[in-house]
């Protein structure tokens, strides 16, 4: 597996680290909720031809290292997940409608993980100048 994808237009390596809890981070992501749960982030990300590498589904928070290409912002790619997934597991699991009124709460992490430190890009841009 090569360390960049490349689309028609772009070379890339854009990896994330996301982290999103349920309203009130309330304990609901067990047993059947989290084995479905698993199951629409995989088809999320293959519709959106993301690559998830690695998932955790804690009872009160979710784990997502994800990597996606420049079409999608973070904020768009958390939506996505967050949206398929609220309105599936609602409809799928009548006790997440009646314990809290929206699934997710609206907040998330977002970090990114990448092959190059922030020092090496400093001193990359520095040494720019006058060539």
């Amino acid at each position: 597996m090569s360390r960049y994808a490349k689309n028609s237009g772009a070379v890339f390596a854009l990896k994330y680290h996301l982290v999103w809890c349920p309203k009130y981070r309330r304990s609901v992501l067990v047993d059947g909720v989290a084995k479905r749960l698993d199951q629409l982030i995989r088809e999320v990300a293959n519709e959106f031809e993301m690559t998830v590498h690695a998932m955790e589904i804690m009872p009160d928070h979710v784990h997502l290292f994800v990597e996606s290409d420049p079409r999608w912002c973070v904020a768009e790619i958390v939506n996505r997940f967050k949206g398929r997934s609220s309105r599936i597991l609602r409809s799928e699991f009548p006790v997440l409608r009646s314990r809290l009124p929206t699934l997710w709460s609206r907040s998330y992490y977002a970090g990114t993980v990448g092959h190059v430190s922030e020092e090496s890009v400093r001193r990359y841009i520095e040494n720019q100048t006058g060539k």
